[in-house]
């Protein structure tokens, strides 16, 4: 991690975060979440601090997701157990993307290249989320043995339609103006406007008032945004929404009959399909237990919900295996426990969906007040 702070001629500062991991596309360990979260507490309580940026070093990731070896190497030592290395990974991950969301001050994503998995959850509860013309973002956990997690149960189940669960079985690989569609970003601007926008931050008027920092934030993106988002066309979330409805209702052994059947010789549909049908049949089930919670759950709930289920995953179900399969060995052929999805027992789709904890002894009881 890169921490600065850059001055303006209000006199107040700007904290820039820097995710500075380029060779591994800026993926997130332990150790850059937890600098993370101290730092943000302390500019949280710096009156010099306006607002803060976050971003990621390079040209071609903002954060391509989680750095899970460590979880997996304790995952195969101990299998079916609970480790310490995955609740602590996945406790302080959750932690940090919920102060993030709940955050005071403007809080600035650079969404720029890929935004993958653990990525997104940084972005997404930021209050305002920049994307550009290289973005590309997606939920890839299904080909892993997880699914998406780091708020998804929240987010995903607020998007238009079946958009969300096609999300989460797909992996769909989203552009920009599929993201502005589903509410994942909020900003458009060309990468080549970054740079300009800087050097607007550092002239405008900040003060201690953070409802006035935030509108100032939006107005100078609005403003910097303008001309690329002239002739900004749909893009295919929003074109085939429909079409997307009627794919993903219905029970999930109807769903997965139904993508079975479908002609996919020259379609938009070839690539996440094919994801789909040959991601975990367990993480499948439990994508779609995910997206049938709702919208009832409080967001510190939801993170509640996913800790168990993240570390469920890791001791019982697919996680290790697709670990070593993509990121491990390399192989990118993983034997999952199952062969199909009707295959996986529902006894153990609900023993995962069960938390290790009873909320009074939950390692994220007190989430509503962050702390370190």
């Amino acid at each position: 991690m890169v921490f600065q702070t850059l001055g303006t001629s209000s006199g107040k500062q700007i904290g820039v975060m820097t995710l500075n991991m380029e060779q591994a596309l800026n993926a997130i360990n332990l150790e850059m979440v937890q600098s993370m979260l101290a730092q943000l507490m302390r500019w949280q309580d710096d009156d010099a601090i306006a607002m803060v940026m976050l971003d990621g070093a390079g040209e071609k990731a903002f954060c391509a997701g989680g750095d899970v070896r460590a979880i997996y190497h304790a995952s195969v030592a101990t299998p079916g157990e609970l480790t310490q290395q995955a609740t602590e990974f996945f406790e302080q991950e959750y932690r940090l993307d919920h102060l993030i969301d709940t955050y005071a001050k403007p809080i600035l994503v650079w969404g720029a290249g890929i935004v993958m998995g653990g990525g997104l959850g940084l972005m997404m509860g930021a209050s305002h989320r920049v994307v550009t013309e290289g973005s590309r973002i997606a939920m890839p956990e299904v080909t892993i043995g997880l699914y998406p997690d780091v708020g998804g149960s929240y987010f995903l189940n607020r998007m238009p339609g079946k958009v969300g669960l096609f999300l989460g079985l797909t992996a769909y690989n989203m552009n920009a103006a599929d993201a502005k569609f589903v509410g994942i970003a909020n900003h458009y601007i060309l990468d080549d406007d970054k740079q300009p926008l800087l050097d607007s931050l550092a002239c405008l008027n900040w003060g201690d008032d953070t409802e006035v920092n935030h509108n100032l934030l939006t107005h100078e993106l609005n403003r910097t945004g303008a001309d690329a988002s002239v002739g900004f066309s749909k893009g295919r979330l929003e074109t085939y929404k429909n079409d997307i409805d009627v794919l993903m209702s219905g029970s999930l052994n109807e769903i997965m009959a139904r993508v079975e059947e479908l002609n996919l010789n020259d379609s938009w549909l070839k690539r996440p399909i094919e994801t789909m049908l040959s991601g975990s049949p367990i993480s499948l089930q439990l994508i779609y237990r995910q997206a049938h919670l709702g919208i009832d759950l409080s967001l510190a709930e939801v993170f509640r919900f996913e800790l168990g289920l993240s570390v469920n995953c890791c001791a019982l179900g697919d996680f290790s295996e697709g670990v070593r399969a993509l990121l491990i060995d390399k192989d990118r052929n993983p034997q999952w426990k199952f062969n199909r999805v009707a295959d996986v027992p529902v006894s153990l789709i609900e023993q995962m969906l069960s938390s290790p904890w009873s909320l009074a002894s939950h390692p994220l009881a007190q989430l509503e007040e962050p702390v370190l």
